[in-house]
């Protein structure tokens, strides 16, 4: 596989954490180092890490995964982006602290396999082509991380206007449900 293709390959696979980050990046009220870090490692390892579970897996288990893949993808977008949702139209402005840190606990770890699951389709065509995985792995991550820490400033410093938090927190959320209503488009639910 060249250079320029799997780079491709990358950029398309970090597209969905590029835009996640985003809308992260809009729901955190200030940007800290701590935070880009997490969801950028996170983000980039297990971009990294599903492409090696699909190519050791292998055809075995592709068959049963790629039935419905779009479909856990869709579900957890959903399940984010409807707490963010949510929290706009329902949480309490009196706390300024209050809101949710999408770059801890289950919430980071569901984004992380949420849009990093396309990946497993790549280890399988890796394997099916007799291709070594830890290059492309490598690549795919450190691609993902890269694009998760560009989202997350572009994502905060258009939220950075006050006045526009809550609508910057709904767009956040009506972006992750396009994300998973676009998987679903895209594997012909629709």
């Amino acid at each position: 596989m060249s250079l320029l293709a799997l780079i491709g390959i990358a950029v398309a696979l970090a597209m969905d954490a590029f835009a996640v980050a985003i809308a992260v990046g809009i729901g955190l009220q200030s940007l800290h180092y701590r935070q880009i870090f997490r969801l950028a490692w996170h983000f980039g390892l297990f971009q990294a890490m599903m492409p090696v579970i699909g190519w050791a897996a292998g055809t075995t288990v592709r068959d049963h995964i790629q039935a419905y893949d779009h479909w856990i993808a869709f579900a957890l977008l959903s399940f984010v982006g409807g707490n963010m949702l949510k929290e706009a139209f329902f949480g309490e402005e009196e706390e300024t602290g209050s809101q949710k840190d999408a770059t801890r606990g289950l919430t980071m770890v569901i984004l992380s396999v949420a849009t990093s699951i396309d990946a497993l389709a790549v280890g399988f065509s890796m394997s099916l082509l007799n291709i070594s995985i830890v290059t492309p792995a490598l690549v795919i991550g450190v691609v993902a991380a890269a694009f998760t820490v560009g989202g997350l400033y572009l994502g905060n410093r258009v939220a950075g206007f006050r006045r526009l938090s809550n609508y910057a927190e709904i767009l956040g959320g009506l972006v992750l449900l396009a994300i998973g209503t676009n998987i679903l488009h895209e594997h012909g639910v629709f």
